[in-house]
């Protein structure tokens, strides 16, 4: 099966290597308007092969994505000294209206994976660009906040000493500064929170939902500053999305797609708990909150629909 990615910076490139590790996929497509980038990274990448699965890496231009099942979206700009953020996405919209026909033409069977920055809304405008095409919105996902899960599922991990794959607990909504954390419906080896650490004689006091909320929130932030960027999470989760379409999982992942509505909110693009297979979306879950989750659902929701309103205006 062919996976195509745009872009062959820290995150496309990373996200290749976690496939190529993990065997997944049959061959990988780098397309960058820097080629020699693109070259030089499906050489390096091609080199890890032996030591891994069975794969072929190359870099190649928009027709060398035909039959592709797969095409991930990193490319994008970097945001200017003075810019403010509704530029850098009016740069970045542009940019996309270029790339998703480009991909579409090429391959117009293939399911659109966006990871470039403002995800949320980037993903919004990819699935404009698409539908336009006659592409549904169910074949144009944003990784979200799967990586904020992620990062909430690890952290309460190593707090209550357990393998984080036993934790189950979602991250909502924006991938942003706007995150829902929903510690109500947190569950570790079945047992709600509580009724574990009652169990196991632990604890997650106030505080240390507050230390963990803000490390989850403020992660990259972290990360950034000490090396410039993030691309090993986000990477890998992106390789794990690929797995669960490439291989029909039916898996349950926090992804964004366009949403009629979230919280009263219309036509917005956040993450929710989606079934995700082999077609992409197949079913948006809406799960029960406490009154506080709904109404930071609803803000982190209305954030961005505003952002989107500020844009097409």
């Amino acid at each position: 099966m062919k996976i195509g990615i745009i872009g062959s910076g820290f995150v496309g490139s990373t996200a290749a290597y976690a496939m190529v590790m993990r065997g997944i996929g049959r061959e990988i497509v780098l397309v960058d308007v820097n080629r020699a980038r693109a070259e030089a990274e499906a050489s390096d990448l091609l080199h890890a092969v032996p030591f891994a699965h069975p794969m072929e890496v190359h870099a190649g231009e928009y027709a060398d994505l035909a039959d592709a099942r797969l095409v991930i979206l990193t490319a994008g700009a970097s945001q200017k000294p003075g810019e403010t953020r509704l530029e850098l996405l009016g740069r970045n919209a542009r940019i996309f209206q270029q790339i998703v026909p480009q991909v579409l033409h090429y391959a117009p069977d293939a399911i659109l994976l966006v990871a470039t920055n403002p995800v949320d809304i980037m993903t919004h405008l990819a699935a404009r660009y698409a539908l336009e095409l006659g592409v549904p919105s169910s074949r144009v996902i944003g990784s979200g906040t799967s990586l904020d899960t992620a990062r909430f599922r690890a952290l309460l991990g190593r707090q209550l000493r357990v393998d984080s794959q036993h934790v189950h607990a979602y991250v909502l909504g924006e991938h942003g500064d706007s995150e829902v954390l929903t510690w109500s419906l947190v569950t570790v080896g079945g047992l709600p929170l509580d009724d574990f650490c009652d169990t196991t004689h632990m604890a997650v006091c106030n505080e240390d939902r507050s230390i963990i909320d803000e490390q989850v929130r403020r992660a990259a932030y972290h990360i950034i500053e000490g090396k410039g960027s993030t691309y090993y999470g986000i990477g890998s989760a992106l390789a794990r999305i690929t797995e669960v379409i490439l291989r029909d999982q039916d898996a349950i992942l926090t992804l964004c797609t366009p949403l009629a509505d979230v919280e009263g909110v219309k036509d917005v693009t956040i993450s929710m708990p989606h079934l995700v297979g082999g077609s992409g979306i197949l079913a948006t879950l809406f799960p029960t909150l406490d009154s506080e989750e709904h109404a930071a659902l609803r803000n982190s929701a209305q954030l961005i629909k505003n952002l989107i309103d500020e844009l097409r205006a």
